[in-house]
C-alpha cells in the first residue's frame, strides 16, 4: 500500500516553505510513500527535487485560470497562469498530464465554481475530496457528491505549506502513482484525514509575511 499526497507546496511557491529537505524527510520516515510538488504557476523546484529524489516525487503546478485554480499532475513543462480554463486544462493534457482539481467550490481559496467545473467535467481526473487545511469553508460533502455524480476518482490531499501539521491528509492506494493508472488506483483508495492544527492552516499568511519583511 502507498501513501499519497497529491498537493503541497514548496518554497518555490509565495506561500510556500516545503524544501528538499522536508521531502526528503517525509519520504524517508515513510509518513509518505509519493508527493506531488504543485507550486503556483511553477514547475522548475519539483523538477530539481525530482532530480534528486526520484519517481517519488510527482512534479505538478497548481494554475491560476481565469475561473480558479487547476493543478496539472506529471507535467513536464509549465502551463502559464491567466488562461481560460478550458486552454489551462488542453495544455496539461497536450503534455500527458492529468487534471486534479483541489478544492473545488471553496471561494476563499480560488477553487473552480460549480458551472466552470461542469463544463470541463470530461476532462477531469481526480477531484480533491477532502483538503488538510479546509477550515474556514469546508465543501468535501460538496466534491464527494460531485465526484459520485461524474464518476471521478477523489483525492485526500494536505495542501501543505509547511513542514508542521504535514502529512496527515492523504490517500493510500494499492499501487505505484503512474499517470496512466493513478485515477483507478484512486478509485479504491483509503483516506487518511487529519488536522493540520492553527500553524498548518495559517502558513501561506505566515510565508508571505515572512518573505515581505526579510526581503
Amino acid at each position: 500500500m502507498y501513501k499519497v499526497d497529491l498537493h503541497t507546496h514548496s518554497i518555490a511557491s509565495p506561500d510556500g516553505s516545503l524544501t528538499l529537505e522536508h521531502y526528503r524527510q517525509a519520504l524517508g520516515e515513510q509518513r509518505l510513500d509519493y508527493v506531488a510538488i504543485t507550486d503556483h504557476n511553477r514547475i522548475d523546484y519539483a523538477q530539481q527535487v525530482q532530480a534528486v529524489l526520484g519517481e517519488r516525487i510527482i512534479v505538478g503546478e497548481e494554475i491560476t485560470a481565469k475561473e480558479g485554480e487547476v493543478i496539472g499532475l506529471f507535467l513536464t513543462r509549465p502551463v502559464p497562469a491567466g488562461l481560460p480554463l478550458a486552454q489551462t486544462i488542453e495544455q496539461i493534457i497536450s503534455q500527458g498530464g492529468l487534471v486534479y482539481i483541489p478544492h473545488p467550490f471553496e471561494s476563499v481559496r480560488k477553487g473552480l465554481p460549480a458551472a466552470a467545473l461542469d463544463a470541463v467535467a470530461d476532462q477531469v481526473a481526480i477531484v480533491e475530496v477532502h483538503n488538510g487545511r479546509a477550515v474556514f469553508q469546508n465543501k468535501t460533502n460538496q466534491a464527494e457528491a460531485w465526484a459520485r455524480a461524474h464518476a471521478k476518482a477523489g483525492a485526500a490531499s494536505s495542501d501543505a505549506h509547511g513542514w508542521y501539521g504535514w502529512c496527515k491528509t492523504y490517500s493510500t492506494i494499492d499501487r505505484a502513482p503512474m499517470r496512466d493508472t493513478l485515477p483507478i488506483a484512486l478509485a479504491a483508495a483509503r483516506y487518511t484525514v487529519g488536522s493540520a492544527g492553527v500553524r498548518g492552516v495559517l502558513y501561506p499568511k505566515f510565508n508571505r509575511l515572512r518573505r515581505k519583511f526579510h526581503a
